[in-house]
């Protein structure tokens, strides 16, 4: 049976602490909180897990392919690790900027729901509300309608007004 040694050991937990912190890290949690929440560093909590896993795992290969078992030899497999590492933590830093500078579309308000078109789920009474169903940005929204006069099960409409975020005047058309 074969034992791992010390110093690939010691590696192998910097790598598995690494991989957890960046998981952790593409997750949005907050492991650290530092003044100004909207602060960021020239190098960001992704790039030094990514770095520090690499290095870890880096260094745990080159220690079992090195036999390193002295301290030049593990100094040796720790500059191999930081040689893997660097272009690692580079590219976990810019991934992570990019994922978090996408662009993105803008979220629908009331004033996208007018000239929407949809269908009456349920009745729409000359003195009350009842509820339609209309497509915003590709996505179906049920809300509560108003009409000049009474608007029958499955008619087809058309949104004159939003009169707030959750209802909207209509008309048959």
């Amino acid at each position: 049976m074969q034992v791992v040694a010390t110093g690939t050991l010691v590696f192998l937990i910097i790598g598995a602490a690494g991989v957890a912190v960046l998981v952790l890290a593409l997750l949005g949690t907050e492991l650290v909180s530092v003044g100004d929440a909207g602060f960021e560093g020239p190098v960001g909590l992704e790039a030094i897990a990514g770095f520090a896993g690499v290095l870890g795992f880096g260094g745990a290969i080159a220690c079992e392919l090195l036999d390193a078992r002295t301290p030049g030899a593990l100094a040796a497999a720790g500059g191999l690790g930081a040689a893997a590492a660097l272009p690692a933590g580079w590219f976990a830093s810019r991934l992570s900027r990019a994922a978090r500078t996408m662009r993105t579309d803008a979220t629908p308000t009331r004033n996208d729901l007018v000239g929407s078109l949809g269908v009456v789920v349920t009745p729409i009474p000359a003195a009350g509300y009842g509820e339609v169903r209309v497509t915003v940005g590709g996505h179906p929204v049920k809300l509560n309608a108003k009409a000049e006069r009474a608007v029958g099960l499955g008619a087809q409409i058309f949104v004159v007004e939003a009169l707030s975020e959750t209802s909207v005047l209509v008309e048959t058309y």
